[in-house]
């Protein structure tokens, strides 16, 4: 089971990933909404138009065979100037994979999602293939899973969990699934209205991110800002 807000450790086994983003100045007070295994026509259309009504812009981390199945609610996340990120293929889990079959399906996936951002599915790697992916992608986590996709709990816990856990530079993840229609349906709206009167402004992950809000130890001689090679923006070796 996975924990709303990931502890220490846990992240110091994904060395240069990407927890929270630093604002640029103390002023600001920002939060990162992300939406993970769309496209699909039961779920991602309503969350747009939620979003178009607050004006809020959201980092969707694509699925690359809903992609490839809903090609039209991919365009319409890029046209609508959401940005998107890689979430494998077949949404296979990392600790269940070959390191060698994971990279490469996150690289068929490659094929229909244009983004050097990728983010695991459930979360979970293996550390070589962090160490893989690292090479070509900046691997994002979060601050705030909502688990709005679980069966254990109801709506009112998920927007329970927004509001206990959310801090200056959460990455929340919600999903946009069929698993987490009925939970994510309730609670999102309720979240975003909260978040706004708590003086919270909605960013979108920049594709080439480099503020690591919390740097951990073992990365202090690390340059998490890495850039992203120019053949994986442009995806032509893939």
């Amino acid at each position: 089971m996975l924990i709303e807000q990931p502890p220490r450790l846990y992240r110091l086994m994904f060395p240069g990933a990407l927890w929270r983003i630093k604002p640029e100045s103390d002023d600001e007070k920002n939060v990162y909404l992300t939406f993970d295994d769309g496209p699909i026509p039961e779920t991602t259309p309503w969350i747009l138009e939620l979003l178009d009504k607050y004006k809020i812009k959201a980092t969707f981390f694509c699925v690359g065979d809903n992609v490839r199945k809903y090609p039209e609610l991919y365009r319409m996340l890029i046209q609508k100037g959401h940005h998107v990120g890689n979430h494998t293929f077949n949404h296979i889990q990392g600790i269940c994979s070959r390191t060698e079959s994971f990279v490469e399906n996150a690289e068929k996936a490659a094929r229909y999602i244009h983004s050097p951002l990728f983010r695991p599915p459930h979360g979970h790697m293996r550390i070589p293939q962090t160490w893989a992916l690292r090479k070509n992608f900046k691997i994002v986590m979060w601050d705030v899973v909502t688990r709005d996709y679980s069966k254990q709990v109801n709506a009112e816990e998920v927007f329970a969990n927004v509001k206990k856990y959310t801090r200056n530079g959460s990455i929340i993840v919600f999903h946009d699934s069929l698993k987490a229609e009925k939970n994510m349906m309730e609670a999102l709206p309720k979240a975003i209205e909260w978040l706004l009167r708590e003086g919270y402004q909605f960013k979108l992950i920049d594709y080439n991110i480099e503020r690591a809000y919390e740097k951990e130890e073992s990365e202090k001689n690390e340059t998490l800002g890495t850039p992203i090679p120019e053949f994986v923006v442009n995806r032509r070796n893939f």
